[in-house]
């Protein structure tokens, strides 16, 4: 039977989850799994239910008829389907970690997306990717090409008709203007030393300082550098013990895997914006 993802945000008022259940109950709807969340702080209603139509209802016809009820409540809302592959392109410079992790997710059926394209401002990685049959665009950056790379990047990512972009250890700053275009529908991961540690090497600093705690930190982009709404965390306790090498070692698998576990509550639609911060439903 054909199954469903309504995800829905809106100010928390008294009958939302009874008017939301009522219209799946006629309509027919199994629900397979729902979770729900009121904020105080910000007075809004967050709820994303997964279920079953087992009159075969279309995507569309549910749209349809959903739409009163979220014009009612002022909804921001989405309904997918959770068996269409999503399509992701992945941006990476030369750190291969997090991207080799992405695609060996990708190829195992783990991660159940479409990965037309991968674009970096390097050709470092270009063999590892071919490896895996994905079409590799070399789209290198310097302040005079700028603006028009980031212009034949967002041509690609239309014409690939791409629903989600992550960056998986792309080196580049970028302009107001793509995460802009990006806002909402882009993943970034960085180690979680910021702003401490900035710039080359920042396990090595970490080393230098005696740090006891490494870890990743996935979120979307905005305008302000590393500073989206954050999707996924983790750290790792260490000690005087660990060498820089190591320390390296752990902060790469670390990142590899915060920044997996985010794509993948994105893709499965567990992920709703709550101003500069995120609802995650796990």
């Amino acid at each position: 039977m054909q199954q469903y993802i309504l995800t829905l945000s809106c100010k928390d008022v008294m009958g939302i989850v009874a008017r939301v259940a009522t219209f799946l109950a006629q309509s027919q709807c199994f629900i397979l799994e729902s979770a729900q969340f009121g904020d105080p702080s910000t007075g809004r209603f967050f709820l994303r239910t997964h279920f079953e139509a087992r009159n075969g209802s279309s995507l569309e016809a549910l749209k349809l008829a959903f739409e009163p009820i979220a014009q009612q409540f002022g909804m921001d809302w989405q309904l997918t389907d959770p068996q269409r592959k999503p399509r992701l392109l992945l941006m990476v410079s030369k750190q291969s970690h997090c991207l080799n992790h992405l695609l060996h997710r990708y190829q195992s059926g783990a991660l159940p997306v479409e990965i037309p394209a991968v674009v970096s401002n390097h050709t470092d990685l270009q063999e590892l990717v071919s490896w895996y049959r994905i079409p590799f665009h070399y789209l290198p950056i310097t302040p005079q090409t700028k603006t028009t790379q980031e212009a034949r990047l967002m041509e690609l990512i239309a014409w690939l008709q791409i629903d989600l972009v992550v960056l998986a250890r792309y080196m580049q700053v970028l302009s107001s203007d793509l995460c802009r275009y990006l806002q909402g529908r882009a993943i970034n991961i960085h180690h979680s030393f910021l702003p401490s540690f900035k710039g080359a090497k920042p396990y090595h600093q970490a080393f230098d300082r005696g740090v006891k705690l490494i870890g990743a930190t996935a979120h979307y982009i905005t305008e302000e550098l590393d500073e989206g709404p954050i999707i996924e965390q983790e750290v790792v306790r260490v000690d005087h013990t660990h060498t820089p090498e190591q320390l390296t070692s752990l902060g790469w698998d670390v990142e590899s895997l915060v920044l997996a576990r985010a794509v993948k509550y994105q893709l499965e639609q567990r992920v709703l914006l709550n101003g500069n911060k995120t609802i995650v439903f796990h």
